[in-house]
């Protein structure tokens, strides 16, 4: 049983290294196997992730001297992993059409394996240091994806950008265990809610900066702009099952230690909301499809970290699954098109999805179940959150609805742009500039995501939603009542009829939120403004304050030493060598005196005593 556990997150990660370090040995021939060996150890991790969801597997070790740690699969990580390895699969194979032979995918494969593999650690972890492993190891992996095109500044720049960004979050996770050993005395997870007043709450404030850094929350959400830079199938991975909703499963995890704060889950539940809400405005205002995809997953992941505040852990995850589902199966499609067509701009994609006509109807399920239309899977697990946030707060509830309401008019753009009919100037510059078709292997897991988005709505079925609690060992609230699933339902149809209708005519909304929300709230210029310039300003006063202070110092303490031996030498050190001679010269008269009277001769040695008697003599005398 606990082999089960370690090949789980072993074999993806064992496969990827060998691709990576395979080159040196065989070069580029690695290259054209490359995607049928990560393909096979993608089934194989979906294999064993069936397995250990059935058997539960538990890993136990000693890691920090007598802390335990380990690996395990429980029922909201049973959750996860069938959900990371069955959307890695399907990215993976979507990659192995969409990358030429040319490209290196030895090494691309080799990144996204461990990337999985380090999610799967993550989800498993049963303590702070071993998820730190994960974590660490996968927002390595997300720079180096993001930057897969190497010889493009640009790229590389957001990946640079993305991975410093994840890294100030990620430092609330070392904060979180340092605070946890000193007050819990151990790293397990399941302890961290027993820990004293004090530091049970520097735990929380660690946790939660940690994972709305890692799930782009407000306010470092600008680094999943960044991210758009890397290749399709790096954003339908990073975005629908890993890295980005690796902050929102941390939080619904740690759900008791949340709530035992008492202060932890509102901020929480606040910050998914306002997420929601903002980046939903911000989705609704871009006019490039990945950057609309980006930023409505902001705002997706944001209902995510609202259930975890409001503690509905079921509601949470099941959006987590049903959001895994839909966003991979948009961003491939987005992928499909912009590998064909060679844009991403919603004004240029018009009639893309008539002339691929599978990758659209899969594209628009995906949409309207973002949307919220029922009887699809994003209608029924949002609401099951938006259920729980209005027992909370009615500010809350209406806060998320609203947000709810902006992923239709989002939603709905996105849909429009694709399907719109294409005029004959149109048509006449996609001809020019198409480049290829979109392959068979491209098209080959969007059916299979599409039934996923879609068939992820039985969540609104009672029976259903009783089994989901009871599978992730939470307590089920009462679901959405019948009443706010028609209110919901009916609103997103009015919002999705409603943008239609506009777009339709041609009507372009302008107002004083639309520059800020296409530049995303200008946060990357605020972090830059606000954290980036002080601390290089601060640096670079350090720094000045080195070299002309200190340095100037260490070099006036190095010129003084000079000095003082230049004096030594000169002046010090020709009187010290005069003294010691004159010393010897002294000695050496004095020894040439004691031989003289050594001659010899009785006489001289009896006049020598009579001397030396009669000067004994006369100094008693004077004493006496």
């Amino acid at each position: 049983m606990s082999a089960l556990g370690w090949l789980l997150p072993a074999a993806p990660i064992v496969t990827g290294v060998l691709l990576l370090t395979g080159r040196f040995a065989v070069g580029r021939r690695i290259d054209r196997t490359a995607p049928t060996i990560a393909i096979g150890a993608a089934l194989v991790a979906l294999s064993l992730a069936i397995a250990a969801a059935l058997v539960r597997p538990t890993v136990r070790f000693p890691l920090l001297g007598d802390l335990p740690s380990g690996l395990a699969v429980d029922g909201l990580s049973a959750v996860l992993v069938l959900t990371v390895t069955s959307v890695s699969l399907a990215v993976l194979v979507f990659a192995a059409g969409e990358f030429a032979p040319d490209e290196s995918r030895a090494r691309f494969f080799g990144l996204m394996l461990v990337f999985t593999g380090a999610m799967l650690v993550t989800a498993t972890a049963t303590d702070l240091a071993v998820l730190l492993m994960g974590w660490e190891v996968m927002g390595a992996m997300s720079y180096a994806l993001i930057g897969f095109w190497w010889r493009e500044p640009g790229r590389v720049g957001s990946a640079g950008i993305s991975f410093v960004t994840t890294r100030t979050g990620d430092l609330g996770l070392y904060f979180a265990a340092g605070a946890a050993l000193v007050g819990t005395g151990s790293l397990d997870l399941d302890g961290l809610a027993g820990a004293g007043g004090l530091w049970r709450d520097l735990v929380a404030v660690g946790v939660v900066l940690a994972a709305l850094g890692k799930s782009a929350q407000l306010p470092f959400s600008f680094w999943l702009s960044r991210a758009m830079d890397g290749p399709s199938p790096v954003s339908a991975l990073l975005h629908s099952a890993t890295m980005v909703a690796a902050g929102a499963y941390l939080l619904l995890r740690l759900e008791p230690l949340l709530d035992a704060t008492g202060w932890a889950a509102s901020l929480v539940a606040w910050a998914g909301a306002l997420t929601a809400l903002l980046l939903g405005a911000v989705a609704l205002a871009q006019r490039d499809l990945k950057q609309l995809l980006a930023a409505s997953t902001c705002a997706q992941i944001g209902f995510m970290v609202l259930g975890a505040g409001v503690g509905t852990v079921a509601g949470g995850t099941a959006h987590l699954v049903a959001h895994a589902a839909v966003k991979s199966l948009l961003f491939l499609g987005a992928g499909a098109w912009l590998g064909a067509l060679g844009t991403k701009d919603l004004g240029e994609l018009h009639g893309a999805a008539r002339r691929y006509r599978l990758v659209g109807i899969t594209f628009g399920v995906g949409v309207l179940a973002l949307a919220g239309a029922p009887p699809l899977s994003l209608w029924a697990t949002k609401d099951t959150i938006l259920s729980a946030a209005l027992k909370e707060s009615p500010l809350l509830y209406a806060v998320g609805l609203a947000a709810a309401l902006l992923s239709a008019g989002y939603a709905a753009r996105a849909l429009f742009a694709v399907t719109r009919p294409i005029d004959a100037a149109t048509r006449l510059d996609t001809e020019e500039t198409g480049t290829r078709h979109v392959g068979q292997l491209e098209r080959l897991p969007l059916p299979a995501l599409a039934l996923g988005s879609a068939a992820l709505g039985i969540f609104a079925l009672p029976a259903v939603d009783e089994a989901w609690g009871n599978l992730l060992d939470t307590e089920n609230g009462q679901g959405p009542g019948s009443a706010e699933l028609v209110l919901s339902s009916a609103l997103a149809l009015l919002v999705l009829a409603v943008t239609w209708a506009l777009m339709r005519h041609g009507a372009r909304v302008r107002t004083a939120w639309t520059a800020p929300a296409l530049n995303w709230l200008h946060l990357e210029r605020l972090a830059g403004l606000l954290v980036a310039r002080p601390v290089f300003a601060l640096a670079t006063a350090l720094a000045r304050f080195d070299d002309r202070v200190i340095d100037a110092g260490v070099r006036a303490t190095a010129a003084l030493g000079r000095l003082a031996a230049a004096l030594a030498g000169r002046r010090i050190e020709i009187r010290v060598d005069g003294l010691v001679n004159a010393i010897g010269r002294g000695a050496r008269r004095l020894a040439d005196l004691a031989r003289r009277p050594q001659t010899g001769q009785a006489h001289t040695y009896y006049a020598q005593a009579a001397v030396l008697f009669a000067v004994l003599i006369v100094v008693v005398l004077m004493v006496g």
